[in-house]
């Protein structure tokens, strides 16, 4: 008789290996939309300033100081421009130094040299020398560089017209540095906004996953969400030099100065927002310790992690509105707090007896990083350190003796 087939189960429809790469496909078609549209909205401004100092360094280099072909003028006028997201004060001095430089050595040496190839690579290398040798930055490096490559390569190697190139290059200067602070200067609010989304977007999601691999005691899960957080450091420089342009912005263009004291507020809850998630990635590196080492991890400390991530989100859209009391950031940091009391234990109410501890050696100081954490997203929600530190003072004695 043939054997007796088991019977199989009905699963429905499974996708095919087609159909999963197609959907991966799509996923990655979106993700890369997103972040084109999103570095659009970031650098948009940038184009329509540079393209305009151009046009406006041209113009006048052509028709104020009698220039047929001004190249320098909107050369430089473009690069101060978008030396935006730092300090454009300072590099535009590094620019219009690494002009100078580039102008003295090119003018020296090519009516000696001629135009050619290695005469072109020996300039470029000694105006870079020179400024290294002047302890120039990357901006007066390039900028040095590039000047002697026009030099050497547009211009004709006649020494009377030192004086009118470095005169393009002032005024380009000037130019690119007035479109930038005065004529179309950027809204430095909503550009330290774009650049907090992708710090603060993937953080959220980096600590909902820690706590969802902290309820499974999965080790590489929670490693991942550590690395996820350990990438964000390059990102946490751009938001810091585009912090520092936006003040240079509100400070110097008459048309944002009435934004002085909304982004002064804003960039203190971005300053302590920025330290918090340093704090998160040391709670995910002790988390992940206390895995290896097999130690006890309630619920309520994960609960805590999620609720983290929750005011985070809750701050990220309150802080952005103008006047906007984040009393729901507070207590959901607050209840968080809570829990990882909880989490931790409760404290003996006889001295004579020992703490009741629930956490082992590596959770134990995962919660001290964690209420550090929490400190400074406090802070961040617009409350001064001492009264920060007094509510959370009080709401972890609350929870120690409850």
């Amino acid at each position: 008789m043939p054997a007796k087939q088991e019977p199989v189960a009905d699963l429905g429809p499974q996708p095919s290996g087609a159909s999963r790469a197609a959907a991966g496909l799509r996923e990655r078609v979106r993700h890369a939309l997103r972040a084109r549209a999103w570095r659009f909205r970031l650098f948009g401004l940038l184009a329509v300033q540079a393209g305009i100092a151009a046009a406006l360094a041209w113009f006048v280099g052509a028709q104020f100081l009698d220039n047929p072909a001004p190249v320098l003028a909107p050369t430089t006028a473009v690069g101060i421009v978008a030396a935006s997201m730092g300090s454009r004060l300072r590099r535009t001095v590094e620019l219009l130094v690494g002009v100078i430089l580039g102008l003295a050595v090119g003018d020296a040496l090519m009516p000696l040299f001629g135009i050619g190839a290695w005469q072109t690579g020996v300039v470029v290398v000694l105006a870079i020398v020179v400024a290294v040798l002047l302890k120039g930055g990357g901006s007066l490096l390039t900028q040095a560089g590039g000047t002697a490559v026009l030099i050497a390569t547009l211009e004709p190697p006649v020494r009377e017209l030192s004086v009118p190139r470095f005169v393009d290059a002032a005024v380009g200067g000037l130019i690119g540095l007035a479109v930038g602070l005065l004529l179309v200067p950027i809204h430095p609010q909503r550009t330290v906004q774009r650049l907090a989304e992708p710090v603060l977007d993937p953080t959220i999601d980096a600590l909902h996953n820690l706590a969802t691999a902290l309820r499974r005691r999965d080790l590489r899960e929670v490693e991942q969400s550590l690395s996820g957080l350990r990438v964000l450091g390059s990102r946490m420089t751009a938001l810091d030099e585009g912090l520092g342009a936006a003040q240079e912005v509100v400070r110097l263009a008459p048309l944002r100065w009435r934004q002085r004291r909304s982004l002064a507020r804003y960039t203190e809850a971005v300053r302590h927002l920025e330290r918090s998630l340093y704090g998160c990635r040391a709670v995910a590196r002790r988390l992940a310790m206390a895995l290896r080492e097999d130690e006890p991890l309630p619920e309520e400390f994960a609960a805590a992690i999620d609720l983290l991530a929750d005011s985070v989100q809750t701050l990220k859209r309150t802080t952005s509105r103008v006047r906007a009391e984040p009393r729901e950031a507070r207590q959901q940091i607050l209840t968080a707090v809570e829990l990882v009391g909880k989490a931790q234990g409760k404290a003996a109410p006889d001295p004579t007896r020992p703490h009741t501890h629930r956490l082992g050696y590596s959770g134990m100081i995962a919660a001290g990083e964690f209420r550090t954490a929490t400190y400074d997203l406090l802070i961040a929600s617009g409350l001064h350190a001492d009264e920060a530190a007094a509510l959370l003072r009080r709401t972890v004695d609350r929870t120690a003796w409850s």
